[in-house]
């Protein structure tokens, strides 16, 4: 599979997609989700709630995020892959953080349910028709294609990803 052309998603997506230079996005997915869990299982439940400035979120809230995230961006895949080019509408990521309270959640919960979710689109890409990867709409007014969504899908945890580590002083 070839990486997607910039004509195949919105520029506020280069920085995520950028973050993905592997040829094989279906094992960067992969290996990311055991990357991403094995970070998360070593953070104690204590600091999961904690805010570090300046970052807006706990790391509770990001989990979330990012599960909120992949449910939006794999529905549009799905929807876009299936042929159906209804234009989708766009998301507020802070409204949606609001709104899940992702710190009333153990952090265990929230990285089962991501995991879950991963390994559904995980199926979910796997079985795409070769056609399908090209296949595209248009979701918060801009044209995107399956294959950009599944590397936006895997940047935008390496970003969120980086920015824990960070936080958390791990490497």
């Amino acid at each position: 599979m070839r990486r997607p052309d910039p004509a195949e998603y919105a520029q506020f997506y280069a920085s995520y997609v950028a973050l993905v230079p592997e040829a094989d996005v279906l094992a960067a997915m992969g290996e990311q989700l055991n990357e991403v869990v094995d970070l998360l299982r070593s953070v104690p439940e204590a600091e999961a709630g904690v805010r570090h400035p300046p970052y807006a979120w706990t790391v509770r809230e990001v989990v979330g995020h990012w599960t909120d995230a992949e449910r939006v961006f794999g529905y549009r895949a799905l929807r876009f892959a299936r042929g159906d080019a209804t234009p989708l509408p766009g998301f507020d990521e802070g409204g949606y953080a609001r709104a899940a309270e992702s710190d009333r959640r153990p952090l265990p919960d929230l990285v089962a349910e991501f995991e879950a979710l991963r390994r559904s689109h995980l199926g979910l890409f796997r079985n795409l028709p070769g056609a399908a990867w090209a296949r595209g709409g248009v979701a918060n007014d801009s044209a995107v294609t399956v294959r950009a969504l599944a590397y936006i899908m895997v940047g935008h945890v390496r970003h969120h990803t980086a920015i824990l580590r960070r936080r958390l002083a791990r490497p």
